[in-house]
């Protein structure tokens, strides 16, 4: 897998700011984590923020990062659009890391389903896709991460290994979630058909057929799953937020209520924090042909 080049969107250039309305900080960075701000954001006192997580693939240090780095309220939402495991070093942890996270926080966490959890599943034995291909994409380094060491492909020896909190996570993981006016998904959605038509197969491993085209559902859809050197931004159709972090590009969270995105870059401590409301503002000032 490569990240894809999409020179036809451009770059997000708008620029940011630090503090929400009431003057209180941006919250919760740890010492090592570092923000690069230009500019300001303004959050509107009581403002309920959906922060919406691209893929992560065994990357532990920057989507801790990354979330000590959002200014994190108790009513707000996390979603995560799958992904979790695969390639990056840290599969184990990353989920472990959720689940420590999801116990002490305020806020809800929604947990969405990508096509590598389904993979693993059915390497497993269990509800899921595709299992033949999980080692040939990424799951070796899912296995080692559990402590399997050399190249014992018995599935057994992983369901032995993973713990049955980390099961439990996989099997609840959501197909999607809406958060008016946005449909929250892993793949994507088949751009020809009804909500209510969608496929979960589809949903968790389309790609070009949806990113290449418009759709009728209601919703700007927010998607994982097809890495792309930047956000890619089609509205009102979609939203692209798999940066290819494990490919040593960026991790991707986008704030949908006042339109903020937080990135940060493989191996780097620095977070990034930018406005990109203009894109909509764009959008609203384009005339109906």
């Amino acid at each position: 897998m490569c990240i894809l080049h999409l020179s036809k969107w451009q770059s997000i250039k708008e620029t940011t700011h630090t503090t929400r309305s009431d003057g209180a900080p941006l919250g919760g960075a740890a010492d090592h984590m570092l923000l690069e701000l230009t500019g300001q954001v303004s959050y509107s006192e009581g403002t309920v923020s959906h922060y919406v997580v691209g893929d992560i693939h065994g990357c532990l240090a920057e989507l801790t990062r990354l979330l000590d780095g959002l200014p994190l309220n108790a009513e707000d939402k996390l979603i995560f659009l799958g992904d979790y495991i695969d390639r990056g070093p840290d599969s184990k942890e990353v989920v472990s890391y959720l689940l420590e996270l999801q116990d002490r926080a305020n806020h809800e966490m929604i947990f969405l389903k990508g096509n590598h959890e389904d993979m693993l599943m059915a390497y497993l034995g269990l509800q899921g896709n595709h299992g033949d291909m999980f080692l040939f994409n990424g799951g070796w380094a899912t296995l080692a991460s559990y402590g399997i060491t050399g190249r014992n492909s018995d599935p057994k020896v992983l369901l032995s290994k993973v713990p049955d909190s980390h099961l439990e996570f996989f099997k609840r993981l959501k197909i999607y979630h809406i958060i008016e006016p946005f449909l929250c998904v892993h793949g994507g959605i088949h751009p020809s058909k009804a909500l209510e038509e969608q496929i979960e197969e589809e949903m968790l491993w389309i790609r070009d057929e949806f990113i290449w085209n418009s759709h009728r559902l209601p919703y700007t859809v927010l998607f994982g799953h097809t890495p792309l050197q930047e956000v890619l931004f089609q509205l009102p159709y979609k939203i692209g937020l798999d940066t290819g972090l494990v490919y040593g590009n960026t991790l991707s969270c986008l704030e949908t209520t006042e339109k903020v995105l937080y990135q940060i870059t493989r191996g780097t401590k620095r977070v990034q924090r930018r406005s990109v409301k203009g894109r909509w503002e764009k959008l609203e000032s384009t005339p109906v042909p």
